[in-house]
């Protein structure tokens, strides 16, 4: 069990997606509001995530998605979660995400979506009452 009393945070760009920007603006705002935050890089897949999901022992995931790779990455990404660790990690997804894809994305396990125009103090506190 996790003794920790700071939450880690993995951050990544998912798929072959060039926008960074916004997952490096999140994970600023994240280590500002006192987690503490991985950030992958661009043009993970999942497999890479779990491992490193594995590898840092992290509490949260959060994925940025901005080239539509959404609905078959993440459902992967929850899949390979499920399969690798024995614990519950949160899985959260950000950027071009359409509302219809939300509630898809919900019932494969993600656990929150936000959309462009979230605050960062917003998605800090909710990865902070996880």
């Amino acid at each position: 069990m996790n003794t920790r009393t700071t939450k880690r945070v993995l951050l990544a760009n998912i798929g072959l997606d060039g926008h960074q920007m916004g997952a490096l603006i999140v994970a600023r705002g994240l280590k500002e509001a006192g987690l503490e935050v991985i950030y992958l890089g661009l043009n993970q897949m999942p497999e890479d995530i779990v491992a490193a999901a594995v590898q840092e022992d992290v509490d949260l995931i959060g994925i940025s998605s901005m080239c539509g790779i959404h609905l078959e990455a993440l459902p992967e990404l929850i899949r390979l979660l499920n399969e690798k660790i024995d614990r519950n990690i949160e899985v959260v997804a950000g950027g071009i995400i359409p509302e219809e894809d939300v509630p898809i994305l919900k019932d494969a396990g993600v656990t929150e979506v936000f959309g462009p125009g979230t605050s960062i103090q917003k998605i800090a506190n909710f990865f902070k009452t996880l």
